[in-house]
């Protein structure tokens, strides 16, 4: 019986083709993703086990075990045993070279070049596939790591913060507040209950963020105190367009700019000067002006503050870093200055950015 022509060149066609490459099926892709997520909180976080089992999906063996530096396990399905699986790990953690008895095999897991703990792993699995999966489990463990070391930063910028209040303002005010109690004791207490906010504000327990209304809040009762200790030195203007009272911010980035503009700006003066704050809406930012007639700065040693090499006050340095640490090195402080002619400092953040909620 002959064959068509047609059919013939059908059949010289699919000789001529060549296999396409197989593509990673989606969902493997997709469990690699999902391990990395549930390692976010290191081997030993609350949802390693849900780690385990993943990897134990990607090799497709029989049983899969996270050990941390203690030597603590997490386990998806099993492992033999006849094997001492502790005594695996113990060697592992302290060689940081991978152990085989039998059917398992204990792989090293070392995050920038520090052993983070170990990987078990019952059955037949082969070497590419044990390496790719070591792979995705350092990389999330070093991401962590990354995480809670820039989490530490900005817990410890904070603190830094806190504690750079200053004990000549805090004795100032106190000896005004003391001279006004027999005088005027309505003033003085109306100034007690301001440095007690003024205290708890900057002092107690506070999440990351805030609001623009507590900081201007914060400002306007540190503006209050100034006041009564430096009288008529002192002037001050504060306004704030009611749409971005609401706006989140990080805590604790108007304080230190305000503070910043009286003890270096106006506090130098012998006649004084004004300090003008200020916070407006433009498209879709919000912007906040501190204005000083003080000193000023010639613009290098501005520029030598905000990279924390100014001396005196780190507070501008530290809110610099911190506002390009949350919205992006596009953001950040803006230091318009020159000497003998005041200095304002721009503060642009986004009205609404994803994850910066009080």
């Amino acid at each position: 019986m002959s064959v068509p022509a047609d059919r013939e060149l059908d059949r010289d066609a699919l000789r001529l083709r060549r296999p396409r490459p197989r593509a990673e099926p989606a969902g493997t892709l997709e469990t690699a993703r999902h391990v990395a997520e549930d390692l976010a909180d290191g081997l030993a976080g609350p949802r390693a086990r849900a780690a385990a089992r993943g990897i134990r999906r990607l090799l497709e063996v029989e049983g899969v075990g996270l050990a941390d530096l203690s030597g603590g396990l997490v386990l998806s399905g099993r492992l033999p045993a006849e094997v001492d699986t502790a005594a695996m790990v113990e060697d592992v953690l302290h060689t940081e070279s991978r152990c085989g008895r039998g059917q398992v095999i204990a792989l090293p897991l070392i995050v920038h070049d520090e052993m983070a703990g170990a990987l078990l792993v019952s059955g037949r699995a082969g070497r590419a596939a044990l390496r790719e999966v070591a792979g995705v489990i350092v990389a999330a463990l070093e991401r962590g790591h990354l995480e809670a070391s820039a989490e530490h930063a900005a817990q410890a910028e904070l603190r830094a913060l806190r504690a750079e209040i200053s004990p000549h303002f805090v004795y100032n005010a106190l000896t005004v507040i003391a001279g006004l109690v027999r005088s005027e004791p309505a003033r003085s207490r109306e100034l007690m209950l301001d440095f007690a906010d003024y205290i708890r504000y900057s002092l107690a327990r506070h999440g990351e963020y805030t609001t623009v209304a507590d900081e201007f809040h914060a400002i306007e009762t540190y503006l209050a105190l100034q006041r009564a200790v430096l009288g008529d030195r002192l002037r001050v203007q504060v306004r704030v367009a009611p749409e971005v009272l609401a706006v989140a911010i990080p805590y604790l980035v108007l304080q230190p700019i305000v503070e910043n503009a009286v003890r270096h700006g106006i506090e130098p003066c012998a006649g004084g000067g004004h300090v003008q704050v200020t916070g407006e809406a433009e498209g879709a930012d919000c912007v906040i002006s501190v204005e000083d007639s003080g000193t000023g700065m010639h613009p290098a040693a501005a520029e030598a503050v905000l990279a924390g090499h100014g001396g005196g006050s780190m507070g501008l340095a530290n809110v610099d870093r911190r506002l390009r640490n949350v919205y992006g090195p596009w953001f950040g402080l803006v230091v318009e200055t020159a000497e003998g002619d005041g200095t304002r400092v721009l503060v642009r953040v986004p009205m609404f950015q994803p994850g910066v909620m009080p």
